[in-house]
């Protein structure tokens, strides 16, 4: 079987930055061993990393969330120390979900019969839930799975609910 773990946004910023809280730091050394346990099968592993620039309070996004967090090239941009690995991919998004999931993923799927696709991150209830999502619209047959030791939310209430929401979206929530 072919297994894809996608890691979204586990960047500074989200973790103990401008919009990091204390469940981000938590989720730490769950994120670390399910990303080693990838690693060490062989299967792909890709970042996501939310991307903004100098200008992103004049951005709808920014008027509605007005606290500069993910500036390209700055500190809270990047992937938290120790969860990169050699050989992953990483996307830049500039929004909450990568609406490139279809082209993105089409060469990781070609002649495989047993795929899955599992996402682990922050913020389970902005960009987990809109990438989960996503993906399960393009490849509604490929199990989907989050895990939710490994997400943390904005608040632990709107974790809960986003998990919720992907549940009744067909998303296998593991707890």
């Amino acid at each position: 079987m072919k297994k894809i773990l996608i890691v979204v946004d586990m960047q500074n910023d989200f973790i103990d930055g401008s919009l990091g809280t204390k469940e981000a730091v938590a989720i730490l050394p769950a994120v670390k061993a399910k990303i080693k346990a990838y690693k060490d099968n062989g299967d792909t592993i890709i970042y996501t990393r939310d991307t903004h620039q100098e200008n992103y309070l004049l951005t709808q996004e920014g008027k509605k969330l007005p606290v500069p967090h993910c500036i390209e090239g700055t500190e809270g941009w990047e992937i938290a120390d120790g969860l990169m690995v050699d050989g992953a991919d990483v996307i830049n998004k500039e929004t909450f979900g990568f609406y490139g999931w279809d082209r993105y993923l089409a060469p990781y799927l070609e002649g495989e019969d047993e795929v899955s696709v599992e996402l682990i991150g922050l913020c389970t209830d902005i960009c987990v839930v809109s990438n989960a999502i996503v993906i399960k619209t393009f490849f509604p047959d490929i199990p989907v799975y989050v895990d939710a030791k490994c997400c943390a939310g904005v608040t632990p209430e709107t974790h809960k609910a986003a998990l919720e929401t992907m549940k009744m979206c067909q998303v296998n929530v593991e707890e």
